[in-house]
């Protein structure tokens, strides 16, 4: 489609969810919600998303949508419940924070992977109560969850990596291969941001896991070759800094 077949097709997205909901007939919505077209659904999500604060008298019929829709048996249509539940926990993430409470133990990959987007875009914009509801689940029995919100607080440490580095640490010893993997893939996407090296290595000198920490470091020089096109310093000055930081470090070969 062309951009103005999009707009159109995106207005009459929001007209028809419009309509279902203030009829409280939802079935046109879940139309949307289920469609097979990502652009489709990614439009339905943020349309609804939109509408909850556009239209503030709609937003209990947004509620009794999204509680409907998540029990449907189709994993396309809760990932779009769980999607839309993030637009509106940007900024109003307690009346939400079911969604991602449930969405975590959705036995389908998809809806749980749109958990981890949402933490991400929420905690961007919506700190506070979006990494207060990660922290209780850093020690979850389920290692999956702990390795989705580790993986789901990392775009906010891009920007101010001080509000995330005290909730990695407390990953630094886990027991799982698969989180830990996650959790020094996260402090290299974090450390290659302008003014988050820094801070990074400063708060890591004070974790208690000298080879994961070591790994980090690995990582972190690794990722600003890899991103050497978007890092905020060359691997050479990553190098220096973290030799500066930490002298005794035993360099890898090559």
């Amino acid at each position: 489609m062309s951009k103005s077949e999009r707009t159109d097709r995106v207005q009459a997205i929001r007209g028809e969810i419009m309509d279902a909901l203030k009829g409280r007939n939802f079935q046109k919505a879940h139309l949307f919600f289920a469609d097979d077209d990502t652009y489709i659904r990614k439009s339905a999500y943020l349309v609804t998303g939109r509408l909850y604060f556009e239209e503030v008298a709609l937003q209990s019929a947004i509620l009794t949508l999204l509680f409907q829709f998540l029990s449907d048996p189709d994993f396309k249509v809760r990932q779009t419940v769980i999607n839309a539940a993030g637009e509106i926990g940007m900024q109003d993430f307690e009346e939400v924070r079911f969604y991602f409470d449930e969405g975590l133990k959705d036995p389908h990959h998809s809806p749980r992977n749109a958990v981890i987007g949402s933490v991400k875009k929420m905690g961007e914009v919506n700190p506070k109560p979006v990494l207060a509801w990660a922290r209780e689940y850093l020690h979850h029995e389920n290692k999956e969850i702990r390795r989705e919100i580790c993986h789901g607080i990392e775009l906010r440490g891009r920007k101010h990596p001080e509000d995330i580095l005290p909730l990695l640490q407390e990953l630094q010893h886990d027991r799982t291969a698969r989180v830990r993997n996650t959790l020094v893939h996260v402090i290299g996407q974090i450390a290659y941001k302008k003014g988050c090296l820094l801070k990074v290595l400063a708060h890591l000198k004070d974790w208690e896991n000298p080879p994961l920490v070591d790994a980090a470091l690995e990582e972190i020089i690794d990722v600003h070759h890899r991103y050497r096109n978007f890092a905020a310093l060359t691997q050479a000055e990553a190098i220096e800094i973290i030799d500066a930081h930490y002298p005794d470090r035993k360099r890898k070969s090559g």
